[in-house]
């Protein structure tokens, strides 16, 4: 019989990234620095796992204090007012070495579906005898979905920002 397991964020071995187009032309990466994954299973099957991720806004880092600082902005995200980006799942789903992972995101208080595709790298145990799983997810969202809608006109034509959002994490959870 199976018993309920709680896995929490290892922080060490882990990350959250996102990366937008800039200028029609390149990308700019970011990520943020704190945030917190939990999950719970039953057993070691993270097929009907239950779980909840939030990152801290103003935690966001992307190399340029500038953009950070406007990023954490009412312009964006909004930070003093919603200082919190949550997901929560609703439905998992095997598929290939891995689960597509369905839940409602919350930016700015709009909550919106999203599916990530979750890589499962697996379970193991490290030098200490923790028990460990890795996962590498990815993901995209319009930003405008969730009220991310400033931006720039270019005078060559299109805008500053685009609006699909890439979304990548590698997490490792630690059984509790």
């Amino acid at each position: 019989m199976s018993t309920q397991q709680h896995w929490g964020l290892d922080p060490h071995h882990s990350e959250i990234n996102f990366k937008v187009r800039h200028m029609m032309i390149a990308h700019v990466s970011g990520s943020f620095t704190s945030f917190n994954v939990q999950a719970e299973t039953e057993g070691d099957d993270f097929s009907k796992a239950k779980v909840r991720f939030d990152a801290d806004v103003n935690s966001i880092n992307t190399k340029n204090e500038h953009r950070d600082t406007h990023l954490k902005s009412p312009e964006f995200f909004n930070a003093e007012q919603f200082p919190k980006i949550t997901f929560v799942s609703t439905a998992i789903r095997p598929v290939d070495s891995g689960y597509e992972i369905e839940g409602a995101l919350t930016v700015k208080n709009i909550s919106k579906p999203v599916t990530l595709r979750a890589e499962f790298g697996g379970i193991g145990k490290d030098p200490y005898g923790n028990t460990k799983a890795g996962f590498t997810l990815a993901g995209k969202i319009n930003r405008n979905d969730f009220g991310l809608s400033w931006n720039a006109p270019l005078e060559t034509g299109g805008v500053l920002v685009g609006e699909e959002l890439n979304i990548s994490a590698d997490i490792q959870l630690s059984k509790q």
